[in-house]
């Protein structure tokens, strides 16, 4: 049997007054995922294990069943494999943030979602006038690029910018947690000043700015961490000889590079509500055709949540039910050799929240054969009566890997 999990990053909320206290899932029109939990077993993941901070890179680590505990370095280290960079033993890396300051506030993460192409302007600038021996700026993708301090001590208490919307910036600048951190805690709060200054009147935030769009003006490090040691997905299940990821979001490729998948692009993905649906489809089902498991990652209900923008995460998640898991169950349930197939999100991205939150996702798995139990809907409070309970730690992987 082949397996694909299909992760609809952030997909799961709270429920909401102005839809009648029904959550985004509840409420969204989603024919194909409800005929899964109709036909599959049903049930609650916790992603996040207590100690740690609820991201992404927790999350979807969690869900591939690594021990935290064990593998967890943050999340620049994996965008650096993701881009091909390579860590030396004394290197730290970061996700390095670029973000809109207006006044003394955070006004967002993500500078407005500005494109690579910009991006990609302004970190040259910033290694060119900030980068030496020991600080190297990388581009990654949009807003999210790297940052690594050779010989940079990790035990740092940095804060997440998609947590702190609308904040005031100053109070969340780098703190050491431990006495040997100082110098570099002190490092990166300079090098975000000094990113302030060099941005504030650079070409394409000028532009930027007459157009209307918000500025990149000041970069953001966070999540640091050294090169993580992680099994290969293979050597955690060995009847996997080759899988893939397929995904818009340097994390999520990173940890595909250290699980030993193979990275598949897609022309048009673009980690937001408007990335190119069928081509992820179509890319799946080809993978599935000579590989064992895939990995499906959809950003876009995740950026929608963190926007607290309520229509457009609906319209999300309708477009991933309609446009990834329909053509994907559609095709493979033709096939001779059956697939299972797993819907989740990684965590909660409460619109009224605006960021991450630590609680039980909704999960099914569905396959030929499988004896289905009562759930009829597939949200978060259908997944309540759902035959697997909650679960933790690796035990949905080892479930789902089980047939």
């Amino acid at each position: 049997m082949k397996h694909i999990i299909i992760l609809g990053d952030g997909m799961a909320d709270w429920p909401v007054e102005s839809l009648n206290n029904k959550t985004l899932l509840q409420y969204a029109d989603t024919p194909y995922m409800d005929e899964l939990a109709r036909k599959g077993r049903n049930g609650r993941l916790l992603t996040v294990a207590p100690g740690f901070h609820p991201g992404s890179e927790v999350a979807n680590l969690s869900v591939l069943g690594y021990d935290l505990s064990t593998v967890y370095e943050g999340r620049g280290v994996l965008e650096a494999a993701s881009i091909g960079i390579d860590l030396e033993p004394d290197d730290m890396a970061m996700r390095c943030n670029l973000i809109c300051i207006e006044g003394d506030h955070i006004k967002n993460h993500s500078a407005g979602h500005l494109t690579t192409e910009e991006a990609d302007v302004m970190i040259k600038f910033l290694q060119e006038k900030l980068g030496n021996e020991c600080v190297h700026f990388y581009t990654g993708i949009q807003y999210r690029h790297l940052l690594v301090i050779k010989g940079g001590n990790k035990h740092l208490d940095c804060t997440p910018p998609h947590d702190v919307p609308l904040k005031p910036w100053r109070p969340l600048l780098v703190k050491a947690e431990v006495k040997e951190a100082q110098s570099t805690a002190d490092l990166i709060n300079d090098l975000i000043i000094r990113s302030q200054e060099l941005l504030s009147n650079h070409p394409i935030n000028l532009k930027r700015k007459a157009e209307g769009k918000d500025p990149a003006n000041s970069i953001w490090p966070w999540s640091p961490g050294y090169r993580p040691k992680m099994k290969k997905f293979s050597e955690l299940f060995p009847g996997v000889k080759a899988g893939d990821v397929i995904s818009a979001v340097d994390l999520i490729k990173g940890i595909g590079r250290y699980a030993g998948f193979h990275n598949i692009e897609v022309e048009g993905a673009t980690g937001l509500y408007d990335t190119n649906y069928e081509g992820k489809a179509q890319a799946a089902i080809e993978a599935l055709r000579k590989d064992d498991f895939v990995y499906l990652h959809l950003e876009a209900s995740d950026e929608a949540g963190h926007e607290g923008d309520i229509p457009l995460k609906i319209k999300t998640i309708e477009y991933l039910d309609s446009r990834i898991v329909g053509p994907i169950y559609n095709e493979v349930k033709t096939w001779n050799e059956p697939v299972s197939i797993a819907v989740l999100p990684d965590h909660p991205t409460p619109c009224e929240l605006r960021t991450h939150v630590a609680e039980p996702v909704p999960f099914v798995i569905y396959y030929p054969g499988i004896e289905p139990d009562e759930v009829q809907t597939y949200d978060e409070v259908a997944a309540v009566e759902g035959a697997y309970g909650v679960m933790k730690e690796n035990e949905f992987i080892n479930e789902f890997m089980r047939v």
